[in-house]
């Protein structure tokens, strides 16, 4: 997409989980597309001064599809993206719950509301063992629900959380405030690991989750806790117990973990 000019945008419904404004298609015509970043969950595209910020929700996905490829149920936004010599790219939002977002980032607005007070990235500099230890004195939160605050650290969800306590040999339900220095650096240290497994194997998917080319995420054959309540744990062999902290499941070996 990079280099490309928005040369026309079709808005079928604009009924995603913020509404696209009357006036999106003005904003995004005519502009060209200079880089394509990542914050959290949102994806930015960056149109030289303004920008559009894109969420994919639970079940949105962007496919690139000939012109000639009739719109489905669900193919909420279509860009037509132009080259230099007017051939034309055209990139189809899809979003069957419409969870998702499609909205404009106006230059004249300094930060975006939906990614502004975000913890940092996971693999960026900032994120440490330490510098979960020092955020996390005198919270009483569980610890799970720490770590997938986003306000803490983005991209550490529920599935995440699960497998990199496990790892840590920490308790989901444990206070946050309650653990040392030293275990929040085996707990950052384990959840780059497992962070880093999943993207090897493509993601997770547990019910309709696929890549831009469709494909299938391998990380749920990896699980060593979540999902397996009642199983043996894969260390020592003591049933994994499940329950539930901020109205998620939490699965842990009661055995392993303190």
């Amino acid at each position: 997409m990079l280099g490309r000019t928005i040369a026309a945008v079709t808005v079928r419904d604009a009924r995603l989980r913020w509404p696209i404004p009357p006036d999106f298609a003005a904003f995004a015509r005519g502009k060209t597309i200079h880089a394509v970043a990542r914050r959290g969950k949102y994806l930015i595209f960056d149109l030289g001064g303004d920008r559009l910020i894109v969420h994919l929700g639970m079940s949105g996905r962007l496919f690139v599809v000939d012109t000639a490829v009739p719109a489905r149920k669900h193919d909420h936004v279509d860009f037509d993206l132009a080259d230099a010599g007017g051939n034309i790219l055209r990139l189809r939002f899809h979003d069957p719950r419409r969870f998702g977002a499609v909205l404009p980032w106006p230059a004249s607005q300094a930060e975006h509301p939906l990614i502004q007070g975000m913890g940092p990235e996971p693999f960026g500099d900032e994120f440490s063992g330490e510098y979960l230890f020092l955020l996390s004195r005198g919270r009483s939160a569980p610890l799970k629900n720490f770590v997938m605050d986003g306000r803490v650290v983005v991209g550490v969800g529920n599935i995440y959380a699960s497998e990199a306590l496990f790892r840590a040999g920490l308790r989901p339900q444990r206070a946050a405030g309650r653990v040392s220095r030293a275990q929040f650096e085996k707990l950052a240290a384990c959840i780059l690991e497992v962070l880093r497994i999943a993207i090897a194997a493509g993601g997770t998917t547990l019910r309709d989750f696929a890549n831009a080319r469709g494909e299938s995420g391998y990380f749920q054959q990896a699980l060593m806790v979540y999902g397996r309540e009642g199983e043996p744990c894969t260390v020592c062999g003591t049933a994994v117990k499940r329950l539930v902290i901020g109205q998620r499941s939490s699965f842990f070996c009661p055995q392993c973990q303190r």
